[in-house]
């Protein structure tokens, strides 16, 4: 018998004992034991806090990010090797797909966030705020790793994903990792974390994994540390009310299984194509690793008048779905996790059944495959009906966790929007309409008590990533049942990972603590053009005071010829009544343009390659015929870019803080204009 590994301390070691039996969902047979018992999970947190944290806190976001696309692209070179152990879990082709590819696909995902982060270990949170009258003392907001370890305690369902969606994001903020998945299909995490270690590319310390259980791990944890859970709500409470986990003030993000649901809109016949979106949508929602997803479709809401025909529709497409061995290339479905499971998912439909009844499928009996509906966790699909949602509880309360949902009708939108929120917080909803009226009533009304919705239509059906699929840069989680957390999430959920901190000082001493220019920070004054620099000669809050020059009738009058812009404020002498202004007023765009006239170095070729755009501009004053302006223009930022390939220009961006004033030093004008500049090669 194969017993698990962890890897913990820096080495693979096995558990003491035999260990909890592992079974292969579709046969039934023994596969691996996993056991942590005699591990120290005190010593292994502070492993990863004294030995992966420092590694990861020196490395900036940049470095991070490659760091997880090296992995990624190591990871899919043993993408047959991670199928195969797959199949045992009772996932097909498809369900694979989705928790293994889907979980590299993490990694490609937020190595990409890499570029919305300085190349920096930490990065500013927001703007900058001044605190005082004459601008001397500011106050700015930053984020730094957390040095501790994010501990995640996963689900079943996704073995890899759910390892490597959590990873990704602990990762990129700096933060070591040590994953605890759920015993039952932890034998295809540990093959896939087995390559992560053997690959050498992440920090000694950065990753642990434990197989089986975790003990008195939770006991152990700081302040410093992040703990995040992925099951059902009950041992998602039990865990979070772990007394160290309080006393400590740990952070603790739940996302928790939730009963999910999807409204068929008042709008919709049999005869749009928006009817066979929707019919298409349950029945993969119900059937994907056999309804076991915390994100599954368990209710469904649909108009009264259509509720024989979506009942007729869906039993014809539920029984298009072949069920048996993942292995053999008819089967659409595999069985449950497990035996346990499969025990389970029956006890709670017995208890839906209080209040519906089954119109499609047996909860005896299910017909297989190249299998033994016995030996495997087989369940043939189940489709309830509950006629009266408003006066029942267990549709609402009672999730069972496979291929299970309730159809359910409404009266109008208000009610649907009603029996949404009778779940009392779900991951994700879906609703199908051609009407963005009624879509903007339900997203509005429903909002509340979900956190993601799918609004789907016959426009975006064909490319729509569907009601199930957490995106990375979307938040994964939801309120009140749903575990009031959020995963993943873009920039912002790096920043669960990271302390944030707000700084205050001078704008100097805070230009020099953050590495990005605070307006009214002393400049740094260099006789060399900075336009005569190389990307790595350029100092952040190098400054160039340019000359002066006086905007005339002329300029204004040449520019709206040349720009077309004629409109009235800047050409007509006679509408100016009642606006905002005393004489015909320059175009900001004039002024930006003769502000780029002083400031531009005018000579011979020089490292900057071209003007890469605009970030922000105000025009904060109006300027007449008549004005003396001149241009303060200060190194911001500077952000290294990657050469595409061999041929490409080594090079950065070079963000300059560009503020357009007159002779009174009042500001006509504040933007920040991007240069692309060669590095020296």
């Amino acid at each position: 018998m194969n017993k698990l590994e962890n890897y913990v301390l820096g080495k693979w070691i096995q558990g003491d004992g035999d260990g909890q039996l592992l079974y292969n969902a579709v046969t039934g047979e023994a596969v691996a034991a996993a056991t942590t018992k005699g591990l120290d999970f005190k010593s292994i947190l502070e492993y990863g806090r004294n030995t992966g944290s420092p590694l990861l806190c020196k490395m900036t976001f940049q470095q991070r990010g490659l760091m997880l696309r090296s992995l990624a692209l190591h990871l899919q070179k043993h993408l047959d090797k991670f199928y195969e152990i797959s199949y045992k879990t009772g996932a097909t082709k498809a369900d694979s797909w989705v928790d293994i590819e889907g979980g590299i696909g993490n990694l490609f995902a937020n190595a990409s966030l890499r570029r919305k982060f300085p190349d920096e270990s930490f990065c500013l949170d927001g703007e900058s705020h001044n605190l005082s009258k004459n601008g001397t003392f500011i106050g700015q907001h930053i984020l730094v790793p957390k040095e501790g370890v994010a501990v995640h305690i996963n689900a079943f369902n996704f073995p890899v994903w759910g390892m490597l969606e959590k990873v990704a994001v602990n990762l990129l903020a700096g933060v070591p990792a040590l994953v605890k998945p759920a015993s039952i299909t932890s034998y295809l995490t540990e093959i896939v974390a087995k390559e992560i270690i053997a690959s050498g590319i992440l920090p000694e310390g950065a990753l642990q994994l434990i197989c089986g259980s975790a003990g008195d791990l939770l006991d152990h944890v700081t302040a410093q540390d992040v703990v995040t859970f992925t099951g059902s709500a009950t041992t998602g409470l039990m865990l979070k009310s772990n007394q160290n986990i309080l006393r400590e003030n740990v952070p603790f993000n739940m996302e928790a299984d939730s009963l999910n649901c999807i409204v068929l809109g008042e709008d919709i016949n049999p005869d749009m194509p928006e009817w066979d979106i929707f019919i298409k949508e349950v029945r993969k929602e119900m059937t994907t690793k056999a309804g076991q997803k915390c994100t599954a479709i368990r209710r469904i809401f649909v108009p009264a008048n259509k509720l024989e025909d979506v009942h007729i529709a869906l039993g014809k497409a539920l029984a298009q779905t072949s069920i048996g061995n993942p292995l053999n290339e008819k089967v659409r479905m595999g069985p449950l996790a497990g035996q346990s499971q499969r025990v389970e998912v029956k006890e709670q439909v017995q208890k839906l059944l209080a209040s519906s009844q089954i119109i499609y499928g047996s909860l005896d009996s299910v017909e297989v495959i190249d299998a033994d509906a016995n030996k495997g966790a087989f369940i043939s699909p189940l489709l309830l009906l509950d006629e009266n949602p408003l006066l029942s509880n267990a549709v609402h309360e009672v999730e069972a966790f496979g291929p299970v949902a309730t159809l359910m009708p409404y009266q109008n939108m208000d009610e649907a929007i009603h029996l949404s929120r009778m779940g009392k917080g779900s991951l994700c909803s879906s609703i199908v309409t051609a009407n963005d009226a009624i879509a903007k009533q339900y997203v509005l009304g429903a909002a509340n008590y979900h956190g993601r919705i799918l609004v789907l239509n016959n426009d975006c059906a064909k490319e729509s990533t569907g009601h199930g699929s957490p995106l990375p840069l979307l938040i994964h989680g939801g309120p009140g049942r749903a575990g009031g957390g959020e995963e993943m999430g873009g920039v912002r959920g790096v920043k669960h990972y990271m302390q944030r901190v707000a700084i205050q000082g001078s704008p100097t001493t805070l230009t020099a603590i953050t590495n990005v220019y605070q307006p009214g920070a002393k400049g740094i004054n260099d006789s060399v053009h900075p336009f005569r620099k190389h990307f790595e000669e350029i100092q952040i809050g190098e400054q160039l005071i340019t000359g002066k020059r006086t905007i005339t009738d002329a300029d204004i009058n040449s520019f709206a010829n040349l720009s077309w812009d004629h409109f009235y404020p800047h050409t007509d002498h006679t509408s100016l009544e009642g606006t905002l202004f005393e004489h015909p007023v320059a175009h900001g765009y004039l002024v930006l343009s003769f502000a780029a006239g002083l400031f531009v170095e005018n000579s011979a070729k020089c490292p900057v390659l071209l003007n890469y755009g605009i970030d922000e501009l105000r025009f904060t004053k109006p300027v007449y015929a008549g004005t003396t302006m001149y241009v303060r223009f200060t190194c911001k930022e500077k952000i290294a870019q990657e050469p595409k390939d061999e041929n490409d220009i080594p090079k950065g961006i070079v963000k300059w803080y560009v503020e357009m004033l007159d002779t009174n030093n009042e500001h006509l004008g504040i933007g920040t204009i991007l240069t692309m500049v060669a590095k020296k090669k």
